[in-house]
C-alpha cells in the first residue's frame, strides 16, 4: 500500500509524482501457461537501472486477474520503494475493474491509471462521470484520469475526448483524482495546455508524449511524463528530464533532435500496425527488448510484429545512436530469461 491514507492521495501525488514513468508488460513462460517471475524481476531491475521514476504494470494483454496479482506482487517485491507502481485499470467490465482494483490495493499499487472498456459506449458526459465515479469511490488509491481518443468519446461526447467541464466535476467530487494523463484530442498539444490552464494548481498534469513533453516542459512547469513506452529510448528520457529540471534547455533540445530518427521510426510502425484503436503491446515489448528488457512471447489474442516493423524500430535506434546491441529478431520471441 502507498504511504498515504484516505484523503491524502492528492497531496502525496503533488509531492511524489514526478519524473518519467514508462510501462512494463508481463512476461510469460515459454509454454504460455504461467507468468515468468525471473523475467518480471529482470524488467523491474532494468527499469531502475535506466533511471525511470516508476512504471505502469500493463494489464491490457491476455492475463488472468490472479496472474496479474502475482505480476504486481513480484514487481513490488523487486522494486521495494524505488519505483512508483501504477495499476492499469484496463479490464473488460466495471465489475472486473473493481475486482482488479482491490488486488492492486493489496499488492502495493501507488496509483491507478483509469481506462474505459471496449464495450463501454457512453452517450453523455454523465455516463462517463458515473463510470469514473464508481472507480474513484471504490478505492482510496490516487486516480489518474486519462482523456484519450482510444475510448471513442470524440466527437460523440466532445472533441477533446473528456471535456474540461466533466474533469472539473470529477476533481471536485473525487478527492482521490490526483493527476491527468493529458492526451485529449490526440495528436496535438491543446489537451495538455487546456488541462494545465484549468487544473495545474490542483492536480498533477502529465504529458506522456515525449515529442510534446520535451518542448512544452521548457515553457510550462510540467514535471511528469507518465505513462508511455519511453523505454524504447533507453536512458534518454530520464536523462532529458534531469536536464529540463536543471533548466538546461539547449542540452535537452540537442537530445530531442538526436532522438528524431527513433521517434520517426516508432511513429511509422504505429501507423503501419494501427487500427482497432488498440495499442500493439507486442510492439512495445519489442521496443523494450531492444533496450535490454526481457521480451518474450505473448498469448493470443495479440497484435503481431514482423521483421519489417522490427527492422524499422531497430534502425531508428541505430540512427539515433541508442541501440545497445544487435541481437537477431528471433531472440525477442524467446526472451532474455526463458522459463
Amino acid at each position: 500500500m502507498p504511504t498515504y491514507g484516505n484523503g491524502e492521495a492528492r497531496d502525496w501525488a503533488k509531492a511524489n509524482l514526478r519524473g518519467v514513468v514508462d510501462v512494463i508488460i508481463p512476461s510469460f513462460t515459454a509454454n504460455l501457461r504461467d507468468i515468468n517471475e525471473r523475467a518480471i524481476r529482470h524488467d523491474v531491475r532494468r527499469n531502475i537501472e535506466l533511471g525511470f521514476a516508476g512504471t505502469l504494470l500493463v494489464s491490457e494483454v491476455a492475463i488472468t486477474v490472479d496472474e496479474y496479482r502475482r505480476f504486481f506482487e513480484i514487481a513490488r517485491d523487486e522494486a521495494g520503494n524505488r519505483q512508483i507502481l501504477v495499476h492499469h485499470g484496463s479490464w473488460s467490465t466495471l465489475e472486473d475493474n473493481l475486482e482488479a482494483l482491490k488486488i492492486a490495493e493489496r499488492s502495493g499499487a501507488d496509483l491507478v491509471l483509469l481506462s474505459y472498456p471496449p464495450n463501454f459506449y457512453p452517450e453523455s458526459e454523465q455516463d462517463i462521470y458515473d463510470y469514473t465515479r464508481a472507480i474513484c469511490d471504490a478505492t482510496s488509491l490516487g486516480i489518474i484520469l486519462f482523456p484519450m481518443m482510444l475510448w471513442g468519446f470524440s466527437p460523440r461526447i466532445h472533441a477533446s475526448d473528456i471535456p474540461v467541464s466533466l474533469i472539473r466535476r470529477l476533481i471536485k467530487d473525487c478527492p482521490n483524482v490526483v493527476a491527468i494523463k493529458a492526451e485529449g484530442g490526440f495528436p496535438g498539444i491543446m489537451g495538455v495546455v487546456e488541462c494545465y490552464r484549468h487544473f495545474g494548481k490542483e492536480v498533477v498534469i502529465s504529458c506522456p508524449i515525449e515529442a510534446d513533453f520535451i518542448p512544452l516542459a521548457q515553457l510550462i512547469p510540467i514535471r511528469v511524463s507518465a505513462t508511455s513506452d519511453h523505454e524504447y529510448y533507453g536512458p534518454m528520457m530520464p536523462r532529458i528530464y534531469r536536464l529540463l529540471e536543471e533548466g538546461a534547455h539547449d542540452e535537452a533540445t540537442q537530445l530531442y533532435w538526436q532522438l528524431q530518427a527513433a521517434r520517426r521510426a516508432k511513429g511509422a510502425v504505429q501507423q503501419t500496425l494501427g487500427g482497432g484503436f488498440f495499442i500493439n503491446r507486442m510492439q512495445w515489448k519489442f521496443e523494450a527488448w531492444l533496450q535490454g528488457y526481457n521480451g518474450g512471447p505473448l498469448r493470443q489474442p495479440t497484435m503481431r510484429i514482423h521483421d519489417a516493423q522490427m527492422n524499422v524500430l531497430r534502425a531508428g535506434l541505430a540512427a539515433s545512436k541508442i541501440l545497445p546491441a544487435n541481437e537477431p529478431n528471433r531472440d525477442f520471441f524467446v526472451g532474455r530469461n526463458p522459463a
